[in-house]
């Protein structure tokens, strides 16, 4: 199998990590293989991707899409390092309003898979990062939705103190103020 995989605290969230394959001229690796993530329980099909490049001490989040256009994403770093968290906002969940987080390197190649119902943010913790994500579903203005980067009923314990968010994240409410809405 050219992937391993690990459950996260919230066992939806999937780090997976690519096998390279290295010689004398360098490396190669699958970075998705679908049939390899349906054996690890992911069955969504992606239909757009995206790419992010930050400097230092950016955070951008925490983001997400109401239904009908409810995203999953398969989140990857090309260049750098950051800090990848997802927070479940899944109402009747066990695990409602906890995030699980976890480090994405270009160096090991780990995808973090997050299912429609999360929101999503990242903190680069290297001088710059380059970040690739695959959607489930097309991105949707009027489906856009956020929550506070530091709420503190979620606790996010981001690594980087101060980071640099922009004016429209500073701008979402917290997870209590967030109208009912269906996420998934």
């Amino acid at each position: 199998m050219p992937f391993s995989s690990l459950r996260l605290e919230v066992p939806e969230l999937i780090l997976i990590t690519p096998r390279r394959f290295e010689d004398e001229r360098g490396w190669f690796m699958e970075r998705f293989k679908q049939s390899e993530f349906s054996a690890l329980g992911i069955e969504d099909t992606f239909v757009q991707d995206n790419v992010s490049y930050s400097s230092y001490g950016v955070l951008r989040g925490l983001h997400f899409q109401i239904a009908p256009a409810a995203q999953a994403k398969l989140v990857t770093v090309l260049q750098g390092e950051i800090f990848d968290v997802a927070v479940d906002l899944r109402p009747d969940s066990a695990s409602y309003g906890v995030w699980s987080g976890a480090t994405l390197t270009a160096a090991h190649g780990e995808t973090l898979y997050i299912p429609a119902g999360f929101a999503h943010g990242f903190l680069v913790t290297s001088p710059d990062a380059l970040v690739f994500y695959k959607c489930s579903a097309e991105y949707n203005p009027q489906c856009e939705r956020g929550i506070a980067w530091n709420d503190p009923t979620i606790g996010i314990r981001w690594p980087i103190e101060n980071p640099t968010v922009s004016e429209k994240d500073k701008k979402f409410p917290l997870l209590r103020e967030r109208p009912s809405e269906v996420v998934t």
